[in-house]
């Protein structure tokens, strides 16, 4: 099937296009539909039980739980959206970045469903698709628009200009995402996968000021000054962290000293969160970005919620965070950014693609026949 024009698309829809949105970057199986900035459905299977044991997403495990799990969820999104495939104007379908084996489900299952309707096909990008999901939430993004997604694969905070055409990555993680890091720390502290949740249930109940973990790529070179940024301005690094926990442990574990866990919980959640909120506050300042979207699974987490939300108050800056349904990855966000680049005139990719495990965020669809 060679790719639909431009034109072909705008005259089969109207302004509200109904799109179908396929997500399969990692462990989550996503079907979405919305019609313009509508949600229609947002059908998730999830194969997170199915990693516990291992303490991490197993790539393998992950791509055959897709396999499994695609055809039922999306049956599901089709019986709640009450509509079928022939009611839909477009599907789209993330093509990176995320798992190799894993997008290549998702990406087989749409270019299957667009060769059997001849409806047009959207490559997208997973990064940006997070973005787009506020249009779900509180219809047109607004101008001055920056996003920080915090989860278990990405850190990142993004400058928004254009949701379908210009997106600047501002600063991300040069080693491990957060969502990672809470994952690594649960495991030297003995408790339960996915460590985000426990972690932040336990810190609640702890001292975060217990214990004063680093704060990565804060200080001197790295940072610079707003005249003159250093390299590492508004990145983040979190596997030094990680190794100041896996230390203080060992320091208890030897001298026998009282290792209180929801302290050492409570500890490394602020430093976590202090660097992901100071940063992504001091990159809208000095980039004039008014509005400030959270995205991501660990948007779910309280502490971070809170200090984001305090220190964007007192920088003027309007804070946004979509339901928390709509920010771990599904495909409605999938579907959303699908139903902006038909709306704004962008032309669909096509089957003639492949999967991008590192797709660059500057790339929000890939072009027809790339």
């Amino acid at each position: 099937m060679s790719a639909v024009s431009v034109e072909a698309v705008r005259e089969s829809v109207d302004a509200a296009p109904v799109v179908l949105g396929i997500e399969t970057s990692c462990d989550e199986t996503g079907v979405g539909i919305v019609r313009g900035t509508t949600l229609l459905a947002n059908a998730v299977a999830s194969s997170v039980d199915e990693h516990v044991r291992f303490g991490g997403v197993i790539p393998e495990i992950a791509s055959r739980a897709h396999v499994e799990a695609m055809v039922p969820t999306l049956r599901s999104a089709l019986e709640t959206a009450e509509l079928t495939l022939d009611d839909v104007d477009a599907i789209a379908v993330t093509a990176g970045p995320g798992l190799a084996g894993a997008l290549m489900v998702g990406v087989s299952a749409a270019k299957a469903l667009a060769l059997a309707t001849g409806k047009p096909l959207y490559a997208v990008n997973h990064l940006v698709a997070h973005v787009g999901v506020g249009v779900l939430d509180g219809g047109e993004l607004p101008p001055n628009l920056g996003a920080v997604l915090v989860s278990g694969g990405h850190t990142e905070i993004l400058k928004v200009d254009s949701l379908t055409s210009d997106i600047t990555m501002l600063g991300s993680t040069i080693d491990d995402a957060a969502g990672e890091a809470y994952d690594k720390v649960a495991r030297l502290l003995g408790l339960s996968y996915p460590g985000g949740p426990v972690i932040d249930k336990l810190a609640a109940q702890g001292n975060r000021k217990a214990i004063r973990f680093p704060r990565g790529l804060t200080t001197g070179k790295f940072m610079g000054t707003p005249e003159e940024p250093g390299p590492r301005r508004y990145d983040f690094s979190f596997s030094g962290l990680k190794t100041a926990v896996a230390r203080y442990v060992e320091h208890c574990e030897a001298t026998g000293e009282e290792l209180v866990i929801e302290d050492v919980c409570a500890s490394f959640q602020e430093a976590v969160v202090d660097v992901i909120t100071s940063k992504a506050v001091m990159a809208c300042r000095e980039h004039g970005l008014t509005t400030l979207l959270l995205g991501g699974g660990v948007a779910a987490n309280s502490r971070l919620r809170e200090l984001l939300a305090a220190r964007c108050a007192s920088a003027g800056i309007e804070l946004r965070i979509p339901p928390f349904s709509l920010c771990t990855d599904n495909g409605a966000m999938i579907a959303a950014l699908g139903a902006q680049l038909v709306m704004d005139g962008v032309g669909p990719t096509g089957t003639d693609f492949g999967t991008d495990t590192s797709l660059p965020v500057s790339t929000v669809s890939m072009l027809a026949d790339g």
